[in-house]
C-alpha cells in the first residue's frame, strides 16, 4: 500500500517541492539550512552559546538575570530560515504533518529530562482561539513527542483562565505582563499534576513568559518539577549571547 501511495503521490519536502525518498523529511537543500541546535546551549532557555559543548550545564546572561519557573528546557531548532517556514505551516497552514519530524527531533533534545514519571503536556490555546485556528499546534506536537518518548501525555492539562493578547511586537515586560495568571491547572485533571515531573510543549520560545506561566500553573497544582521543550527557539538578533 505504502510503494502504491508513493507512486500515486510521490513525497515531497517538507518545506518545498522537492523530491524526497521518505514522508516527513527534508530535502538535502533545506536540511542544510535547517538550524540545528548540535553545539553548546543554556541550560534553562536552549538559546546556542559560543564554546564547545560541556558536560557541565551553563545558563546564558539572560536566564542568569530572569526568573526561569522550570528547571531545563531544550529545543532542537534556531528559529529561523527552514525552521522558521515549518513552525508557521504548523501553526496557521493546517500542515499537521509537520508535527510528526517535529516531535521525533523535540524527542532527541529532550530524552535526558525524561524521568519514570514525566506526563507530556501542551501550552494550552484559550477556548476562542482555538475555535478559531481549529486545533492546538502544542497539542499536535506534544502528541507526536509523547509517542516518540513512550510517555503518557494529557493534551488538556492546563487551560486559559482568561484571553489574552497576541505577544508580537510586545517588550519582554510587557509578554510576561501579558500571561500572568492566564494559565491554571484544569481542575479535572490537576490530581494528574500532584507530586509528578511535567514536561511542557510549546511550538516556539521568545522570552519564556508564556512557559513561565504555564510551569507556574503546574508548581501551583502540585507538580515536583517541570521542564519545558518546544521546537524553536528564538535568539537575540545582536547574537550576544554568553554562557555564564
Amino acid at each position: 500500500m505504502r510503494a502504491l501511495l508513493d507512486v500515486l503521490y510521490p513525497p515531497r519536502c517538507l518545506t518545498c517541492d522537492a523530491a524526497v525518498t521518505e514522508p516527513g523529511t527534508l530535502c538535502p537543500a533545506c536540511w542544510a539550512e535547517t538550524p540545528f541546535i548540535t553545539g553548546l546551549a543554556c541550560d534553562l532557555c536552549a538559546v546556542p552559546l559560543p564554546g564547545a559543548r560541556d558536560e557541565a550545564p551553563v545558563q546564558c546572561d539572560d536566564c542568569r538575570h530572569i526568573a526561569r519557573p522550570w528547571s531545563h528546557g531544550r529545543a532542537p531548532l534556531v528559529y529561523g530560515a527552514v525552521a522558521r517556514k515549518m513552525v508557521l505551516a504548523l501553526k496557521y497552514g493546517d500542515r499537521h504533518d509537520i508535527a510528526r519530524p517535529a516531535g521525533h527531533w523535540m524527542a532527541r533534545a529532550a530524552a535526558p529530562l525524561i524521568r519514570p514519571d514525566t506526563l507530556i503536556a501542551p501550552v494550552p490555546l484559550h477556548r476562542y482561539r482555538l475555535f478559531r485556528r481549529r486545533y492546538n499546534q502544542s497539542a499536535l506536537l506534544a502528541a507526536r513527542l509523547a509517542q516518540a518518548l513512550e510517555r503518557p501525555h494529557c493534551p488538556d492539562l492546563l487551560i486559559r483562565t482568561r484571553a489574552t493578547a497576541i505577544q508580537d511586537g510586545r517588550s519582554r515586560a510587557a509578554r510576561f505582563d501579558n500571561l500572568r495568571q492566564a494559565i491554571a491547572a484544569r481542575p479535572s485533571r490537576a490530581a494528574r499534576i500532584a507530586g509528578r515531573h511535567i514536561l511542557l510543549v510549546d511550538d516556539v520560545m521568545t522570552s519564556g513568559a508564556t512557559l513561565a506561566a504555564a510551569s507556574e500553573a503546574c508548581f501551583a497544582a502540585g507538580a515536583d518539577d517541570v521542564d519545558v521543550v518546544v521546537l524553536a527557539r528564538v535568539v537575540h538578533e545582536d547574537g550576544l549571547n554568553t554562557a555564564t
